[in-house]
């Protein structure tokens, strides 16, 4: 039977559409949708659980993006010919859909939920990304599950002073903002990009553009769920609550909490006096109580605790730590303080510290990039780790979380724009978090920019990064924005807004918004004072370390580029790469040679100066080739009967013809010249009569009168 299919299709106003599909593949799952934008095709499929596992009491919901290479007609690289584990782009993308979709689901919802995303067609001229929180949620949209705040997230990019939405990735190229914005019809839920040092003013517009473009994917959705007939989404099991327990748990918790909160403490005392109320509140209650209901018990603290917490800083305008709204926690730092790393940094800021290190190498250590939507290569790249102990805890080490890839790629965008074009180095940055207390990401920011100048990296300007929190009260329409927010505001705040930026604009930001309707007002306060704050720490950045030093440290590695024609590359590399190996091993440097259209490039990387000359000179005179017409110093090697062996340079040799020594006639080649003697000779070019290379030396002396020209030989005669 041929399936009924319901469409609606997206104008985005420049002539190209987005079309969500829905009743042709995939119907056995909850909500199922194709989403297509010119040959670029994403399937998008929703599944929850009817019932929610015993004890769970958070919304499991696992996002999956990923990009078959079948899509691209293209095979998989490696030695298995499979798909295997999702790359890092593929993880950035997960996330940026998974902190849109989650906030929005209703909060006592807590069944099994997948939502599966997957490319099966690509358009070069498309970026999939940007569709994959429209195809998420209209998945969602075609289903019965309890998800009724549609979104969709959008690419905005400006070129040349235009805002556009979805920009390819050639003109993204072009473009001085790449931001995706994820939103519903009132509110925007979530920002992340990176910018060339734009102003607070500019970044609220292109998100307001964006929004108005997710407006009409979210009236899309919700026009193709009318025309399927859906209107109700499916029960399930209400959470548990108990109000005279939450009274109890309140009345008894409050207070106290509210005044430890004002005491300014330490992070582990704070944990340790919530704790000890924590424990009196469970002591109020029998064991048949907690038996039935120490979960609520639980639940209940934490939201009273949260509620205290949220109060004092409305009340007080008073932080946890101590401090005021825009206050930022002491910070200190140092440079060069790992002695064999090519460059180092420490970054602590009150409770949080990062120790970042960069490595330099050729174009050889570069980060292969081969997805089915993008192959090239990234010379800077930033790798971010977060240890357990960091946050003092003890937890087995699995892999890199997805945490870990979005924090550094953050930290990643948020520096990348600053190395030099002409910079030589392939650069890896790599921050060890050795203290969490909130915005560790800002602190690797920080971090990274105090071990590039460490380094010799002579980035345009230094950068600084800040989390902004928010506190808010719907009942009495007060707010706080805070500055530098620790761990424990971050959990219980409404917003997490991560800003980096020059002294001159902002390079990146990430933003997740954990409530409905947040006014551009609070988000242009909160940007505003983001900014003060970075200038603080900036100024923090450059007391310590003013400039990049002016070259790179004695055990880093030095790299010198040099062209070559193209001919010439085999002959450096020699058979079976037997030249360029024995050249590295004499000389103890890294040689990478790269085919560029008609140059070779080389790179010659190594700390001992010595050996980069000899290794330059030496690929120098393998490339020798002379020019007819010019002059050469040439040296002789051997003396023959019928002339010299005269070498131009090492290894590049030719013969010196007796004829050629001089105007008068010569006997005896030893009487004239002997091995090392050093003299001009011009080149000839290639003689055709042999086919050799012709040099001269008497090309060079005056040539005789011709009148004198017997007499000379009749003296030569009598000489003999």
């Amino acid at each position: 039977m041929v399936p009924k299919v319901t469409q609606e299709i997206i104008d985005l106003g420049d002539g190209r559409t987005i079309t969500i599909e829905t009743g042709k593949l995939a119907k056995q799952a909850d909500g199922s949708v194709v989403v297509r934008m010119g040959d670029a095709m994403l399937l998008a499929t929703a599944v929850s659980a009817r019932t929610a596992s015993p004890g769970v009491d958070f919304l499991p919901l696992t996002v999956d993006y990923r990009e078959k290479f079948a899509a691209a007609g293209r095979f998989p690289g490696g030695f298995f010919k499979r798909e295997a584990r999702p790359s890092d782009s593929e993880v950035l993308t997960m996330r940026l859909v998974d902190r849109v979709l989650r906030p929005l689901f209703p909060d006592d919802y807590h069944a099994e939920t997948q939502v599966m995303i997957q490319l099966m067609s690509h358009d070069e001229n498309v970026m999939p990304d940007s569709l994959a929180g429209l195809a998420a949620s209209a998945a969602l949209a075609v289903s019965d599950i309890p998800f009724t705040t549609y979104i969709s997230e959008v690419r905005v990019g400006r070129i040349d002073g235009k805002l556009v939405i979805n920009p390819s990735k050639q003109d993204l190229e072009k473009s001085d903002i790449d931001m995706m914005i994820g939103a519903s019809l009132d509110s925007v839920a979530m920002v992340e990009g990176e910018m060339k040092e734009i102003s607070e003013k500019e970044m609220v517009e292109a998100i307001k553009f964006a929004h108005e473009a997710i407006k009409t994917q979210i009236n899309a959705q919700i026009k193709l769920r009318a025309a399927l007939g859906l209107t109700e989404v499916r029960t399930y099991e209400q959470e548990k609550n108990d109000e005279a327990i939450y009274a109890k748990v309140k009345e008894a918790a409050y207070d106290k909490c509210y005044a430890i909160a004002q005491e300014g403490t330490s992070k582990q005392e704070r944990g340790e006096k919530f704790a000890l109320v924590k424990e009196e509140v469970i002591a109020l209650f029998t064991e048949e109580e907690l038996a039935e209901n120490g979960d609520l018990v639980s639940k209940y603290f934490s939201k009273t605790q949260k509620e205290a917490v949220r109060n004092v800083i409305l009340d007080l305008g008073l932080r946890l730590d101590g401090r005021k709204t825009t206050e930022i926690r002491p910070i200190w730092c140092e440079v060069d303080y790992l002695p064999s790393t090519h460059g180092s940094a420490v970054f602590t800021r009150g409770e949080t510290q990062a120790l970042a290190t960069v490595t330099l190498g050729t174009s050889r250590e570069a980060n292969i990039i081969d997805l089915p939507s993008e192959q090239g290569e990234e010379r800077f790249y930033l790798h971010y780790n977060f240890p357990p102990f960091s946050t003092g805890e003890a937890k087995p080490l699995r892999g890199t979380s997805r945490r870990e890839v979005g924090h550094g790629n953050l930290a990643q965008r948020a520096l990348k724009n600053m190395i030099p074009a002409d910079c030589p180095y392939t650069i890896r940055v790599v921050s060890e978090v050795l203290e969490s207390n909130g915005s560790s990401s800002m602190a690797t920011v920080c971090a990274g920019t105090l071990s590039l100048m460490d380094a010799g990296i002579q980035i345009s300007k230094p950068v600084s990064g800040i989390a902004m929190g928010l506190i808010s009260d719907d009942k009495t329409g007060r707010w706080a924005v805070l500055s530098d927010i620790l761990g424990d505001e971050d959990h219980l705040g409404d917003m997490d807004f991560k800003v980096t930026g020059t002294a001159d604009g902002i390079t990146a930001c990430q933003m997740d918004i954990k409530i409905e309707g947040l006014a551009y007002d609070i988000m242009e306060k909160a940007l505003e004072q983001a900014r003060d704050g970075r200038l603080h720490i900036l100024g923090k950045i450059t007391e310590t370390i003013a400039q990049p030093n002016p070259t790179v440290k004695p055990k880093a590695p030095k790299i010198i580029k040099i062209e070559i024609p193209k001919d010439f590359i085999g002959a450096v590399i020699g058979p079976g790469g037997k030249n360029i190996q024995a050249l590295q091993a004499e000389t103890e440097t890294t040689i990478v040679i790269n085919e560029e259209g008609n140059l070779g490039i080389i790179e010659i990387l190594g700390v001992n100066a010595a050996g980069m000359e000899k290794a330059i000179s030496s690929i120098q005179n393998t490339i020798f080739a002379p020019v007819e017409g010019e002059t050469y110093t040439v040296k002789v090697v051997k003396v023959l009967e019928f002339g010299a062996v005269v070498e131009f340079v090492p290894g590049k040799e030719t013969l010196l013809h007796v004829s050629e020594l001089d105007w008068k006639r010569v006997e005896n080649v030893a009487d004239v010249i002997k091995i090392g003697d050093v003299f001009d000779v011009k080149y000839m070019g290639i003689d055709p009569k042999t086919k050799k290379a012709k040099v001269s030396k008497k090309a060079l002396l005056p040539r005789p009168p011709r009148e004198n020209k017997p007499e000379e030989k009749k003296d030569t005669k009598q000489q003999g």
